[in-house]
C-alpha cells in the first residue's frame, strides 16, 4: 500500500474528484487504482476565498513497484508506514512487585493500560474520585460555588483533560507512531472514528467521560486495580552505602503503606502539595517555564467569518480556531493558548481561596462563544530565580488576588477589552456575554496580573485585532486568571525515564514537565510504561 500526501482539492469538490486526483497525481489509469482510504484530512484556509482540503491517502494500485520507482525521489509518494503498536515486554513469572501508577489522568491512564496489556497488573492510585462522582463535585463549584479540594477539574479520574476541549493533536514527532496507539484505543473506548483521519481531532468532555470509564474497565479486566481517594503523602526511599537512592514504597494520607519499587509519577500540573512533598524527599526537581494571563472570549461567529469568510459554518470546516503570538517591546511573548471553539470558560481551581480559569468544549463545539488563553510567557530565571518551587508561590499569589477581585466567592474577575486598553475598571459588560460559572465580577484585571503581563497584553491586543477581525472589539470579555497553562516544575529524568537521583521513580506526563495536552501526555505514559516493564523484566533498577 502507498501513502500519498499533500493531495489538495477545493473545499467544495465532488466525491468523484478524489479518485480522479489520485490517478492524475500517480499518473495511472482508473483501472490501475484498486482502492483508496483517507488517512488524514486537513484544510488550508490561508486564503479564505479559496479554502483547500489537504489529504493523505492510502492507495492500493495494481503495480505498486512501478509507481514507487516512478516517484522514488518524491517524499509525498511513499510506502504506507506501519503504525501498529508493538509491545516491548511481557510480564515475568509471579514474584516481582506490581508497578504502581500515581494519577489517573491521560498519562497515568495510558501507563496503566500498557502495563495491563503486557500483563503487569498495575495498581493505579488517584487522590480524587471516579469520573461520574468527580463530575458532580465539579458542578458543585460551577453551580453553587462549593469547592471540593480533592475532587474537581484538576483531581480525579481522567485528569484535567476531562474538562477541556479534548484536543487530540500535538507537535510531537514519533517514528513509532505511539499517537496512533492512543487514538486507536480511544476509538475502541467509544470515540468517533473520525479522530483517526482528521488533522485536528477533538472529543469534548461528555464523550471523554464515557471513554475514561471504558478504558478503566479494560484495565481492570486485564488485572489492573484502581484505588480512589488515595493521596500519596510520602515516599519510602532506601539509600545505599554508595549514596544511590531506590524506591521501596509509598505512604498514603490515611496512614496506609504500599510496597513499590517501580512507581510512575503521573500527578498532573496542579498537584502542588505533592510537588512540595517530592522536593522535601530529595527528588530532583527544577523550575520550568509556564505562562500567566486570562481567558478571552469572542462570539464564535466572529472567528468563523474572520477565518473562513463566505464558507463560515461549513460542516467540513467546523468551528474555526486560531493560533497567534506576538513578541513585545518589553521582551515578553504573548500568545493564544488552548483555544476552545464554541466552548465555555470554566472554574479550574483546586485550592480554597483561589480562582483559576480554563477552557472547555463539547464535541459539537456549538456554544455561543470561542475562548482561548491569552497569556504571557514566564521565565523562571528572570521572574523567580533560585527556588525550584517558586513558580507554585507565583501562581498562588495571583490566583489569590483573582479570588478577592472576583468577590471572594469563586466568581472570577472580568473586564471588557475596551476598558482594559484604556486602563479603567469595568463596571458593566457589553454585547459579549461571558460563559464562566459561577459568574464574573466586572473589575480591573490589572490588580490580579503582573505589571509586565498587563503591559504586554495591552500591546498585543491591537496587533491580534489586525490578524483576526473583532479580536480587539471593546466588548470582548477577558476573565482571569489563567495560570495553569503547564507545570511550573520538571522532575528531571534520565534516558531510562527514571528520576535522575531516585531509581524506581518514573516522572511522567504534564505534571512532571514532559508533556502538554491529552495526546502528548498519553504518549509519554506509554513510553514510561515501556521503561517500567523493561526495568522489571531486567530485574534491576538503576
Amino acid at each position: 500500500m502507498l501513502r500519498l500526501t499533500e493531495l489538495t482539492l477545493p473545499l467544495h469538490h465532488a466525491q468523484e474528484a478524489l479518485p480522479a486526483a489520485i490517478c492524475k497525481r500517480l499518473r495511472i489509469t482508473p483501472r490501475e487504482l484498486v482502492r483508496h482510504v483517507v488517512a488524514r484530512r486537513a484544510h488550508d484556509a490561508r486564503d479564505r476565498t479559496n479554502i483547500q482540503l489537504v489529504y493523505s491517502i492510502d492507495v492500493n494500485v495494481k503495480d505498486e513497484r512501478a509507481v514507487l520507482a516512478r516517484f522514488r525521489k518524491d517524499r509525498n509518494v511513499q510506502q504506507t508506514p506501519d503504525t501498529s503498536y508493538k509491545f516491548v515486554a511481557k510480564a515475568p513469572a509471579a514474584g516481582s512487585k506490581r508497578p504502581v501508577v500515581i494519577g489517573a489522568g491521560p498519562c497515568g491512564l495510558f501507563a496503566g493500560l500498557i502495563l495491563a496489556q503486557m500483563g503487569f497488573r498495575p495498581i493505579i492510585l488517584d487522590r480524587g474520585k471516579v469520573v461520574r462522582e468527580r463530575t458532580k463535585d465539579t458542578w458543585d463549584l460551577w453551580r453553587r460555588s462549593v469547592l471540593h479540594p480533592e475532587s474537581n477539574v484538576q483531581f480525579g479520574e481522567g485528569g484535567a483533560g476531562t474538562f477541556s476541549d479534548g484536543k487530540l493533536y500535538s507537535r510531537i514527532k514519533d517514528p513509532r507512531h505511539l499517537d496512533r496507539k492512543v487514538l486507536t484505543e480511544f476509538v475502541k473506548a467509544g470515540a468517533p472514528p473520525e479522530i483517526l483521519t482528521e488533522a485536528h481531532p477533538h472529543i469534548g468532555t461528555f464523550r471523554l467521560v464515557t471513554m475514561v470509564e471504558s478504558l478503566r474497565e479494560t484495565i481492570e479486566g486485564l488485572g489492573g486495580e484502581y484505588r480512589w481517594q488515595h493521596r500519596v503523602d510520602g515516599l519510602d526511599i532506601e539509600t545505599g552505602a554508595d549514596g544511590t537512592r531506590h524506591m521501596r514504597g509509598l505512604h498514603l494520607h490515611d496512614g496506609g503503606y504500599i510496597e513499590a519499587d517501580h512507581v510512575v509519577l503521573a500527578i498532573g500540573h496542579s498537584a502542588r502539595d505533592t510537588f512540595a512533598m517530592l522536593h522535601a524527599a530529595g527528588v530532583h526537581v527544577e523550575p520550568k517555564p509556564f505562562s500567566i494571563g486570562v481567558r478571552i472570549e469572542h462570539p464564535q461567529s466572529w472567528i468563523d467569518r474572520s477565518r473562513f469568510g463566505a464558507d463560515a459554518g461549513n460542516p467540513i470546516l467546523g468551528a474555526a480556531e486560531y493560533h497567534i503570538s506576538h513578541h513585545c517591546r518589553n521582551g515578553r511573548t504573548v500568545y493564544s493558548f488552548c483555544m476552545c471553539p464554541g466552548g465555555t470558560v470554566v472554574a479550574a481551581t483546586s485550592e480554597e481561596g483561589r480562582v483559576a480559569t480554563n477552557g472547555m468544549s463539547q464535541y459539537s463545539r456549538n456554544e455561543r462563544n470561542a475562548n482561548s488563553g491569552f497569556v504571557v510567557a514566564i521565565d523562571p530565571a528572570r521572574d523567580y530565580p533560585g527556588d525550584p518551587l517558586a513558580g507554585l508561590a507565583f501562581q498562588r499569589h495571583w490566583e489569590s488576588l483573582a479570588y478577592v477581585a472576583g468577590g471572594s466567592n469563586y466568581r472570577a474577575p472580568a473586564q471588557r477589552v475596551g476598558d482594559f486598553l484604556a486602563g479603567r475598571a469595568s463596571t458593566s459588560l457589553g454585547s459579549v456575554i461571558p460563559s464562566y460559572r459561577p459568574g464574573v465580577t466586572p473589575t480591573d484585571l490589572a490588580q490580579c496580573l503582573p505589571a509586565f503581563a498587563v503591559e504586554a497584553m495591552r500591546e498585543a491586543i491591537p496587533v491580534f485585532g489586525r490578524q483576526i477581525a473583532g479580536y480587539d472589539h471593546p466588548d470582548v470579555v477577558m476573565t482571569g486568571v489563567e495560570t495553569r497553562t503547564s507545570s511550573p516544575v520538571r522532575f528531571t529524568r534520565g534516558d531510562d525515564f527514571q528520576s535522575l537521583n531516585t531509581a524506581g521513580l518514573f516522572p511522567a506526563g504534564e505534571g512532571a514537565g514532559y508533556a502538554g495536552g491529552i495526546l502528548s501526555a498519553s504518549v509519554d505514559g506509554i513510553k514510561v510504561a515501556e521503561a517500567v516493564a523493561q526495568s522489571i523484566v531486567g530485574g534491576i533498577t538503576r
